[in-house]
């Protein structure tokens, strides 16, 4: 992802006042909630019957975490995400077969859930600096794709 120091500090600077475990959870239960199809993916995880089913799954809770933890440990190498990324591009691929189009919902979502807790703080410069790492996460975790 090509990035000026401005937008890099912008981004590091938002990520370390998120409560990256509640963001997490947050992200990934909308994914499921407002995209449905993606259930699919995580039909392990119990119920997933309504929005607040979904929402209150400790499983999904815990993926969310995890998912962007790993988000996290990606701005460290936002200049060589498909490196970064690849051995989970590989296992998401040709092992779980989740549909690449599902990281970019996930990347949008956060965007939305970052703009709900910062509110104001979330300024246009700085939407406009994490589209380009969430775009730059989806394409790296896409990239093993065939």
């Amino acid at each position: 992802v090509h990035m000026t120091d401005a937008e890099k500090k912008l981004v590091t600077t938002m990520w370390g006042k998120l409560d990256v475990d509640a963001a997490g959870a947050e992200t990934l239960g909308r994914v499921l909630v407002v995209y449905p199809w993606t259930q699919r993916f995580f039909g392990h995880f119990g119920d997933l019957s309504s929005a607040c089913a979904v929402m209150d799954n400790p499983k999904v809770q815990a993926h969310g975490k995890k998912v962007l933890h790993s988000l996290g440990d990606g701005l460290n190498h936002l200049d060589d995400l498909k490196h970064f990324y690849a051995a989970l591009s590989e296992l998401h691929c040709d092992k779980l077969h989740v549909d690449p189009e599902n990281f970019r919902l996930l990347g949008n979502v956060l965007v939305c859930v970052m703009s709900r807790h910062f509110g104001a703080e979330f300024t246009p410069q700085v939407q406009a600096a994490y589209q380009k790492v969430v775009a730059g996460v989806a394409n790296a975790l896409a990239h093993k794709y065939h």
